[in-house]
């Protein structure tokens, strides 16, 4: 199961667009365990034009990634179509609309999710970025926001040019709770000739295969991933007998120190390590000790000693 549209070879697992975790140093050690899609933060098409600075960090990619797509989201259809244009993603191989993200914030601006309340205006920004590029463009959505449209939205964005969709099958009110719908995702993939990735609640090598039995042809994971990049070589039946944890830690933040100051990064890189001990039994004074990080590498020690007793 291989995804090439457009000459590029998208593989059939994905790692997914994560606000505030699909940094460049999750995505690279994501990739070295077996994903073959990356997928960046949202980037604001709005913002890309006022703050290009602040943009341009968040699309800071590594040498290891094979393919990573550019994920843009907005409302205005012209600000979009300069997103796709401008220097700054021109690197980029692929670029992915966000037509699912439930965030208040995002929707409120009649973006993310809300675009599923508005075919029209839908329509006009994937035909929009349809003509200003000739690279692969994807779109990635729910269930639905106030009503159960997936269906026609899926048809939607074939019609309106889109290369291929993404599923994430909860509707906006589920947020991440309660499950994903792989019904509905096998209901999408019989109405559209184009690929459809599928996410939602892969965490393991059951999941993933309950998954593929909705025929997608590939298969995207989130939150499954947190705290355990090395979730795709599992699914790939990779051999893990080897597996370093305390280097997985090392190398990401390692990776992050080559472009973000000390600072920032402690107070960011906190959720990560509680991620990364997230299966251990540590004592409330190690996981308070890690919430609080003031001293990055004292914490990745402690981790590491972790990891070496529960070896």
């Amino acid at each position: 199961m291989e995804m090439k549209i457009r000459g590029v070879d998208f593989g059939n697992l994905f790692l997914a667009p994560m606000a505030g975790v699909s940094d460049v140093g999750f995505r690279e050690q994501a990739v070295k365990f077996g994903a073959d899609t990356t997928v960046t933060e949202m980037l604001s098409a709005r913002a890309m034009a006022h703050n290009p600075k602040k943009t341009k960090l968040m699309t800071t990619t590594s040498l290891e990634e094979k393919v990573v797509a550019a994920q843009i989201f907005g409302h205005e259809a012209e600000f979009m179509k300069k997103a796709v244009e401008s220097e700054i993603l021109s690197s980029f191989p692929a670029f992915d609309i966000n037509m699912g993200c439930p965030a208040p914030k995002i929707i409120k601006n009649g973006e993310g999710s809300a675009l599923m309340d508005n075919l029209p205006l839908a329509s006009e920004i994937i035909r929009t970025c349809r003509e200003a590029t000739d690279k692969p463009l994807s779109v990635k959505f729910r269930k639905g926001y106030h009503k159960i449209n997936y269906l026609d939205f899926a048809k939607m964005c074939e019609d309106s040019g889109a290369d291929f969709i993404t599923f994430h099958a909860r509707t906006v009110e589920q947020g991440y709770s309660g499950h994903a719908d792989y019904e509905a995702i096998a209901e999408v993939k019989a109405k559209v000739k184009i690929p459809v990735v599928g996410n939602g609640d892969v965490v393991d090598l059951n999941s993933y295969h309950e998954l593929l039995k909705t025929g997608v042809d590939a298969v995207m994971v989130g939150r499954g991933s947190l705290g355990q990049p090395w979730i795709f070589s599992e699914l790939k039946g990779l051999d893990l007998s080897n597996l370093d944890k305390h280097k997985v830690v090392r190398e990401h933040i390692e990776t992050l120190r080559k472009f973000y100051d000390e600072e920032w990064l402690k107070l960011y890189i906190r959720k990560h390590l509680l991620w990364y001990a997230k299966n251990l039994p540590l004592a409330s004074s190690i996981r308070l000790k890690l919430a609080t990080c003031q001293d990055i590498d004292e914490c990745v020690e402690i981790l590491g000693k972790c990891f070496l007793e529960n070896n």
